[in-house]
């Protein structure tokens, strides 16, 4: 017999949820079968599979040490050679400032994204040990796309991780991004439209609010997504302009499209970008992706196990290749906090 502690952030879940963790390569019927055998308690009593696991809940595995070993596969946490940047961390949250060129999250196998260098410094820090990792797994809560830079945000705990999702699913987290676009720009806007995307190559496109006299030269080949993005000029030229960007929705490729839409492309960017812009700025300064920064993260009124946190701004110190362009192009601002 083998027993399990629920510990915090194993707490709140459904029994059968956490057994897939620990036996992970058994199939979901040979725990309903055990649980109905009695093979598998909770606290010493019969279970169904549905019970949520309370802190100090013990599962009881009535199962040969073979077959425990035969249908588990522990989760090797690489330690990497890598460090992550680190703005704010307490026992729930990391705030993390992601260079450019590291995916968030990582789409193959063999890839080393944030989640696997956040992995291998909370193992290195002693906040986790790999016994910790077979149950909850620490993670992010939003996503940049490789070659943005900024914050991102981290659960550590799973109240961390669930607490943090809500506040951006109900967009009540401020975001606020720096980003440098071609052209000129003299005011302030509240750009509005439709998002469509084409999965086969990654890239989405805009459609206007009224979008019902569209030629159709653009694919709709999803759902349409409403998105809104705000932005303001914090200083310019003839050539380039530093923008301000609030993301009201977030959507994948958002701020990069829709600026793009309007005519004023982030410099660096291969996707949605001018060729020539990019071609020159590369030359100039050595721009080899788009200049797009998630820089402040304002925090809302918050109640609760998290009221620590409400209202606080946090800032990620924008990249070298900003800095830069920005003296380059005598395009004049001081770093701060940005307001709407």
């Amino acid at each position: 017999m083998q027993e399990i502690i629920v510990k915090k952030n194993d707490a709140g879940q459904r029994l059968d949820k956490l057994l897939a963790k620990y036996l992970n390569l058994a199939p979901k019927s040979f725990f309903y079968k055990m649980l109905r055998k009695k093979n598998i308690t909770v606290n010493g009593k019969k279970v169904e599979g549905s019970e949520k696991l309370l802190v100090g809940d013990r599962i009881q595995l009535f199962l040969s040490d073979e077959t425990i070993a035969n249908f588990t596969e522990k989760k090797q946490i690489p330690i990497v050679d890598k460090t992550l940047s680190i703005l704010y961390e307490d026992a729930h949250i990391l705030l993390i400032n992601k260079p450019s060129n590291l995916l968030s999250q990582k789409a193959k196998k063999e890839d080393i994204s944030v989640v696997e260098l956040l992995h291998s410094y909370l193992l290195k820090s002693g906040s986790f040990t790999e016994e910790d990792f077979q149950g909850f797994s620490p993670s992010i809560c939003n996503r940049l796309d490789r070659n943005t830079s900024g914050i991102l945000i981290a659960g550590k705990s799973l109240l961390g991780l669930q607490t943090m999702a809500d506040l951006l699913k109900s967009r009540e987290l401020g975001k606020y991004y720096l980003c440098i676009v071609a052209g000129e720009v003299k005011e302030a806007s509240h750009i509005q439209g439709y998002l469509t995307k084409n999965k086969e190559s990654n890239v989405v496109s805009i459609l206007p609010k009224d979008f019902s006299n569209h030629s159709g030269s653009i694919p709709i080949t999803e759902n349409l997504v409403w998105i809104e993005t705000k932005y303001k000029p914090l200083a310019s030229n003839q050539q380039v302009s530093l923008l301000q960007v609030k993301l009201v929705t977030g959507r994948s490729h958002q701020i990069r499209a829709h600026l793009a839409s309007i005519g004023h492309p982030i410099v660096g960017d291969t996707k949605y970008g001018n060729w020539n812009v990019n071609r020159f700025y590369q030359k100039r300064y050595l721009v080899q992706s788009q200049l797009l920064h998630a820089y402040q993260l304002k925090m809302p009124e918050i109640s609760g196990e998290f009221a620590y946190l409400s209202n606080k701004e946090f800032i990620a110190p924008y990249p070298k290749i900003f800095e830069d362009v920005i003296k380059g192009e005598s395009l004049l601002w001081e770093p701060g906090i940005l307001e709407d």
